[in-house]
């Protein structure tokens, strides 16, 4: 028992350590969060306190009680004979040491996530509106000749039962799959190959494209586009039928929260409303990368579920097209330097670990 705990101990100080960039990263990003909200005087409004029980809830009791049941489940359906032996490998010392810091490392999430939405937040009460919508959709008709993309997805798509599997899955579906895979990498060994790189990448996608061009070409989407030009026609007959859904988690219910949020100059989970580009389409792109690089069978079904999501962002005037392309290119070149980046880093340290310096003997 001793020897087990110190293994875990052991385990646990050596993932922090490893995972201290991280977290040095989190709290570096935080401070300079809230220089600059208190600068433009926005400190009143963080929201680091709406993230604490919905991330205690999902993050430290829902994912870890259901990774340990995925876990005994495989080994009661997988395993006979050796079954004994597959479960003091699952749940040896050094598995839980990984589950153990990867929750510490959710908390960090927690935080980070409290941080990026309160500076979120805060672009339209700082620069007083949203300048680019009319550009955007513009660029969408141009791009698209000369029609709105959302038009050719509703001349084939506009049944309610489409819309109901459709915000199902941007709505519920795509949260799980891809802070399931978050969950994943931070708390299972079997992802340590890739784990560094992963979140560099999740960092990236949030500040990068959900902080620095959101905040430079600020826009706030189809869904808004009449509150924010003016203009109620150009996008009524997408909101006309977004509005008839009667599934209790539809993107007009949350579209009416987010509106009323920003109304009302009010934080809350969620919070803040920007379109270009797309963190929804950044993320599950950024994941497919990832995939790709284990399998290129199955990272060809998750592109299509990239491709999926993207229509499904335009679909439910979340966003115009262009959010979701430009995304798309900015994450699939930032992996593909990353991945370089990593390899190299790898080779470096590989040999350094095999290299001998010559002894003073030999001299």
């Amino acid at each position: 028992m001793i020897a087990m705990l110190k293994s875990f101990s052991a385990g646990v100080w050596r993932r922090l350590r490893e995972d201290s960039w991280f977290y040095a990263v989190v709290i570096g990003y935080t401070a300079v969060g809230l220089v600059y909200l208190f600068e433009f005087g926005q400190l009143g409004r963080t929201a680091h306190a709406d993230y604490i029980e919905p991330s205690f809830v999902v993050f430290l009791c829902w994912m870890p009680a259901t990774a340990v049941m995925l876990d005994a489940a495989r080994i009661v359906f997988r395993f006979n004979s050796r079954r004994m032996l597959a479960f003091k490998r699952t749940f040896s010392s050094a598995r839980i040491a990984a589950l153990a810091s990867g929750l510490m490392l959710m908390v960090g999430v927690t935080l980070f996530q409290g941080t990026f939405t309160s500076i979120k937040i805060s672009f339209a009460n700082i620069q007083g509106g949203f300048p680019y919508d009319r550009y955007l959709a513009d660029l969408d008709k141009f791009l698209h000749f000369g029609i709105a993309p959302w038009r050719y997805l509703y001349a084939f798509a506009q049944q309610p039962m489409v819309r109901t599997i459709v915000e199902v899955n941007y709505n519920v579906l795509w949260h799980l799959v891809c802070f399931g895979s978050l969950f994943f990498v931070a708390t299972s060994p079997r992802a340590d190959r890739v784990r560094a790189q992963y979140l560099t990448m999740f960092l990236f996608v949030w500040i990068v494209l959900g902080n620095v061009l959101a905040g430079l070409f600020l826009s706030a989407g189809p869904a808004f586009y009449g509150g924010v030009t003016g203009d109620d026609a150009r996008f009524s007959g997408m909101l006309a039928f977004l509005g008839q859904s009667d599934w209790v988690n539809s993107a007009a219910m949350f579209q009416d929260h987010l509106w009323e949020l920003y109304k009302l100059r009010r934080q809350g989970i969620g919070g803040g409303i920007s379109a270009f580009p797309s963190v929804h389409v950044g993320l599950i792109t950024m994941n497919a990368c990832f995939l790709t690089s284990y399998s290129r069978r199955l990272g060809i079904l998750a592109f299509a579920y990239v491709g999926f999501v993207q229509a499904s962002s335009v679909y439910l005037g979340w966003h115009y097209a262009v959010d979701g392309y430009v995304s798309i290119i900015v994450v699939t070149l930032a992996y593909c330097l990353s991945a370089k980046l990593f390899r190299r880093q790898a080779a470096d340290t590989r040999t350094d670990k095999t290299y001998t310096p010559p002894s003073t003997a030999a001299v």
